[in-house]
């Protein structure tokens, strides 16, 4: 009888068979060499022809074995084998993992947790049954990232998501390790300005839309009932302006408080996990830049691969990459407290004003003093954020108390003071017009451009000092991600505020000058809404060109397609279909020009939209009377389309936030949009949706590391799908270096280089990515050509380590057979542990684990062990 070299096709297609039940185990007559390193083509030749389903219950039953003494010994391992199956992106169930309906929680909880199945719960204590399978254990993580409904609204945090990722998104630096803190400083202020333009945005909605312009006109108020208290009209304790923008203020405080309080929860249930026990590195580099910055780091070669070099501790493998409790703790009070301190200003900002331009009952001198403290505590809150970076090298776990208490406590101390000034009685004090935020916007916009540009300059000495091939955008993929976190910040302040003045305003249009009962919102604010269909209309260049490309590129890989599965008859559809996959499966390697060409478009619109703002000083559509009947209907077209845009847009966040509240799938697939936004640690914005790595990465490096030293001969193989590859690769990089090398990784479907090594060149390069593979026993990638996400990992040394293994081959037949009767389905990026060729490397990386014993030294081994493993 012939080993089946792949799970029978009887049982789910992801799961592994169940080899090591109980007095059911396989026998196989010896261990599989390692597999040659041969290209797909002469792969399948080599291969044994595939079994039929459950052929093997139709064959004779095998002839008896003769006496042991006249057999013999063939080599066997000793020692449990242990599979640790990490999912992707999306998540599954440890069922669906395990192929088995029956699962037992081995350790961890209800968010994240090891499964192995029932049945499989002692085999340590049982080596001889699974001589010839590992045991399988899941570890399910979807929890961190789709578990409660309230996560939907995490949404609404997308711009600190995506400016955190440009922390991450440097070049690789060698020497530089004062341009590498610069980098860091400039995301970190860019990040402080986002905190900044959502608190004012807020104080745009609740201080002047609603508390000072619509409560102050009694058309606007008359419309709203829950604003009559407020009315000049009613005469009541709240109808003096400054009361009711101390009223209003509790809003955006509440929201500042909010994000607080959502920062600190989730620090504690996702990223308070320590790593693993180990020395650290060096104490006296609290930045953790020398080591892979200084001038013992290597430098590439012109084709981006790495040199020999001394050996270099990566960055993800120091002790305190995982753990930034210091840093988040500075970052959110320093945050809290610019929230507040803009909250504050735009209170007795008013107020103060009012006083120095008219003799009233309060002296001027109080609201110069607030606005003093105010300005104290923003230079003291910006030099917080500056000062200090992430410590890689040492856990970051100490905590800077009297400021992490002190700084939010003085800016909410004054804030209460700007409230009880704004709040004195002043009856002569009327509302009218908009109160004066334009200035705060135009320099909150001009802020971000000179932040922007000095990042890029940044980075591109960064690049060009240590050149890599492989990094997008030639080093600007971090600036280009910064812009996109700042247009998204601009868009949805000025959509926001934009649709709510339409809102108050009813029939009329802000801005527009008649008509209408309220003035509206800054004048920035609606130039940056109408932005947002040009936007629009410049992104379809780019998607008509890749269509058209990807046409092409589906046309020509045609021929290829039919030489690949000669010699079956062709199939025009069947071809066209397998072509048109592979050709979109490509368009991920099209991502980063696609970014650049949309990150300049946003940056030339903002300018454009600021200069428009300056210079008019009008809306859009009252900036461009004057010019010519196209350009104002363009104009007005664009300002009205813009609002609607966003209140669209909003809606539709608000109804998916609603929706997952109620539908665990809706709930799911929202959560999937984090998987790879909030792989990496808060290091530049902690109000960002938390860090699921923070809490997976030790779950898994614990896991290796405990399940090692209590089986001192088991054979150990990590195996990672897709997101789930990364956090494999990651929980390698953080196990001792004894523990290192007795693991095997498997990786299939995966971002590593692909996604990761190029947009995360500094942590994923080719120089990590080359230690990596030094550092475990063995490593297999599995990568097929029709998947979107997964490919090679390209190893550069030499000899070829033969890590990649690919293009698997997809479909695995491409018409009906006698063994295949119905088509083969096109797997992409799914379903990597059906093809035969994950059973192949499994088994070649567990033979290469060792270690090999005759097989009546391993009874002896047994014997010893009163029936227990000793391993």
């Amino acid at each position: 009888m012939r080993p089946l070299t792949h799970p029978p096709r009887a049982r789910n297609p992801g799961s592994v068979p169940p080899a090591g039940r109980r007095g059911r185990s396989p026998r196989r007559p010896g261990p599989r060499p390692p597999l040659p390193r041969t290209s797909p083509s002469a792969a399948e030749a080599a291969a044994p022809e595939r079994e039929p389903p459950l052929a093997s219950a139709a064959l004779p039953p095998p002839p008896p074995s003769p006496h042991p003494s006249s057999t013999p010994t063939a080599p066997r391992h000793t020692g449990t084998a242990l599979e640790l199956l990490v999912h992707g992106v999306g998540g599954t169930t440890p069922q669906e993992m395990l192929g088995d309906p029956r699962t037992t929680r081995v350790t961890g909880d209800e968010t994240a947790a090891v499964h192995r199945r029932t049945d499989d719960v002692d085999a340590e204590r049982h080596p001889e049954r699974y001589r010839d399978e590992p045991v399988a254990e899941a570890y399910c993580w979807s929890g961190l990232t789709s578990g409660n409904g309230s996560r939907a609204l995490w949404l609404l945090l997308l711009p600190f998501m995506v400016v955190n990722l440009a922390h991450w998104m440097r070049p690789t630096a060698v020497g530089r390790s004062r341009a590498v803190r610069l980098y860091g400083v400039l995301v970190r202020l860019l990040a402080l300005s986002l905190t900044v333009l959502l608190t004012a945005a807020a104080c745009e909605v609740a201080l002047d839309l609603v508390a000072w312009q619509c409560a102050g006109a009694d058309a606007c108020a008359e419309r709203r009932a829950w604003l009559g208290f407020l009315s000049d009209r009613q005469g009541g304790w709240w109808s003096q302006p400054g009361r009711r923008l101390a009223l209003a203020a509790v809003a955006p405080a509440a929201l500042v408080g909010l994000l607080w309080y959502l920062s600190n929860r989730t620090w504690s249930a996702y990223e308070s996990q320590r790593p693993l026990d180990g020395e650290d590195f060096d104490a006296n580099d609290p930045f953790g830049v020398e080591e892979a910055h200084g001038r013992g780091a290597p430098e590439p070669d012109a084709e981006g691969c790495p040199r020999p070099t001394v050996p270099v501790r990566p960055a993800l493998g120091r002790p305190g990459f995982w753990y930034g409790r210091r840093l988040v703790a500075r970052l959110r009070a320093a945050h809290t407290a610019a929230g507040f301190l803009t909250v504050a200003a735009a209170v007795v900002g008013a107020a103060a004003r009012h006083d120095r331009g008219a003799g009233g009952p309060v002296p001027a001198l109080l609201g110069a003093a607030v606005e003093g403290g105010i300005a104290v505590c923003a230079l003291v809150t910006v030099a917080v954020v500056c000062r200090r970076g992430r410590s890689e090298r040492i856990r970051d776990a100490r905590l800077d108390a009297t400021l992490i208490t002190c700084l939010p406590g003085s800016a909410l101390v004054l804030l209460a003071l700007a409230a009880v000034h704004a709040s004195w009685s002043r009856p002569d004090w009327q509302s009218s017009g908009s109160l004066p935020g334009e200035t705060t916007f135009r320099l909150l916009a001009l802020g971000q451009g000179v932040l922007v540009v000095a990042l890029a300059v940044v980075a591109r000495i960064l690049h060009r000092h240590t050149s890599d091939p492989r990094t997008v955008l030639r080093g600007l993929g971090g600036p280009a991600v910064a812009v996109l976190a700042c247009g998204l910040g601009g868009v949805m302040t000025g959509g926001v505020a934009q649709r709510v003045a339409d809102w108050l305003d009813g029939p009329g249009t802000p801005g527009m000058g008649h008509g209408t009962d309220i003035a509206g919102p800054p004048v920035l604010l609606s130039w940056q809404a109408s932005v947002i269909p040009v936007l629009l209309l410049l992104l379809l260049v780019p998607v008509v060109l890749l269509t058209v490309r990807t046409a092409r590129t589906a046309r020509r890989l045609g021929p290829v397609v039919e030489a690949e599965y000669a010699p079956e008859q062709p199939d025009e559809g069947r071809t066209r279909r397998i072509a048109r996959i592979r050709a979109t499966a490509a368009l991920t390697d099209s991502a980063p020009w696609i970014v650049g060409v949309v990150s300049a478009a946003t940056l030339l619109l903002g300018v454009g939209a600021v200069a428009g703002s300056w210079r008019s000083d009008e809306v859009p559509g009252r900036a461009a009377d004057g010019s010519g009947p196209l350009l104002e209907s363009l104009a007005d077209a664009a300002q009205a389309t813009g609002s609607w845009l966003i209140g669209f847009g909003f809606i539709l966040f608000v109804a998916g936030g609603r929706r997952a509240y109620k539908d665990a799938s809706a709930r799911r697939t929202i959560g999937i949009l984090w998987d790879v936004g909030t792989f990496w640690p808060r290091a530049a914005h902690p109000f960002a949706p938390p860090c699921y790595a923070e809490r997976a990465v030790p779950d898994l490096a614990s896991r290796m590391s405990a399940w090692t030293a209590t089986t001192p001969r088991g054979r150990l193989v990590i195996s990672g799908h897709s997101q789930g590859s990364v956090l494999a690769a990651s929980a390698v990089w953080q196990l001792p270096d004894a523990t290192r090398h007795r693991v095997a990784l498997l990786t299939y479907g995966s971002p590593l280089e692909r996604l990761y090594g190029r947009w995360f060149p500094a942590y994923f390069g080719p120089e990590p990515l080359l230690g990596l593979h030094r550092s475990v026993h063995c490593w297999r990638n599995l990568w097929r050509a029709t998947d979107p996400i997964g490919g090679p990992v390209r190893i550069c040394a030499d000899p070829d380590p033969g890590v990649d293994r690919g293009p698997l081959k997809d479909p695995q037949a491409y018409g009906r057979t006698t063994k295949l009767p119905l088509p083969e389905p096109i797997l992409g990026h799914s379903d990597y542990r059906a093809d035969p060729a994950f059973a192949e490397e499994r088994t070649a990386l567990l033979d290469e684990l060792g270690p090999l014993v005759p097989r009546q030294a391993e009874a002896g081994l047994h014997k010893d062990s009163s029936g227990r493993s000793s391993g």
